[in-house]
């Protein structure tokens, strides 16, 4: 099989980002779609620069969060460097929306009829690079009582229907942070907060949580927050606020026991 060149040039930016390696908090915060930037071999995949900024692309608002908290609470952070539209950083290797043919009922050109190795490329320099710096930060700082929390946005309204909550907290076989940190959010003004809502972990549409959080037994949950409260400066700074004092009031005593993958 013939091999394609390296995916990125020696000038592009790596593939992800650590922020704050050696910050104090008893928590790990990853951002898998922090960035709508495409590798420049990639071209644009055929789109217009409007539908790249678009949620298809990336989780607007979703790194600013990331950072906001990173610095609030002194915690490391791992961003993805790329867009999802090159390679999706959740998705599992074998599934189909790993790189997406089209997306939100958006064809996806530069993603169609795509031959193994250009795929094989795209896996080797953005998604892995990813997961190992992940996998790596972990290994070398063990610790039981550490949480692990993604952050992500949606969009308020999906095939036609709205989305009621400004915020939505997933989790898969491990409901204990999750259920610590609707409580405490849902307690901020009456809260509306999203369990499992707008969307649940499932090993067969996530690869983040599901491997270096559940395979580990660690405390861990994905946090959604709306698009449209993250439009503004000043919106984004009310939720990291919010986020970190929530994480600020979880009882590691109340996360009891780990729960392994079974």
């Amino acid at each position: 099989m013939a091999q394609a060149p390296a995916l990125l040039d020696p000038d592009e930016p790596p593939p992800f980002e650590v922020v704050n390696p050696g910050g104090a908090a008893n928590l790990l915060l990853v951002c898998d779609h922090a960035s709508n930037r495409l590798p420049r071999r990639l071209g644009s995949l055929g789109l217009t620069p409007e539908q790249l900024e678009q949620h298809i692309a990336w989780d607007p608002g979703a790194a600013a969060v990331a950072r906001g908290l990173a610095a609030r609470l002194d915690a490391p952070l791992i961003l993805g460097g790329y867009s999802r539209l090159a390679i999706d950083l959740n998705r599992p290797l074998e599934s189909p929306d790993l790189i997406a043919a089209q997306s939100a009922g958006i064809p996806i050109p530069g993603n169609q009829g795509l031959r193994p190795e250009a795929r094989t490329a795209r896996i080797a320099a953005l998604f892995l690079p990813y997961h190992r710096a992940i996998a790596q930060w972990l290994d070398a700082h063990p610790d039981p009582a550490r949480q692990l929390i993604s952050v992500h946005s949606f969009t308020p309204r999906f095939v036609g229907q709205s989305r009621p909550w400004p915020v939505g907290l997933a989790y898969g076989r491990d409901p204990r942070l999750a259920q610590q940190l609707r409580h405490v959010l849902a307690r901020q003004s009456d809260l509306l907060v999203g369990d499992n809502q707008p969307y649940a972990i499932e090993d067969a549409h996530d690869f983040t949580l599901p491997t270096h959080a559940e395979r580990r037994g660690m405390p861990h949950v994905m946090v959604e927050i709306r698009q449209d409260g993250l439009q503004r400066p000043a919106q984004i700074a009310d939720w990291v606020e919010r986020l970190a004092q929530a994480c600020q009031h979880i009882d590691e005593a109340l996360l009891g026991e780990p729960i392994s993958e079974g």
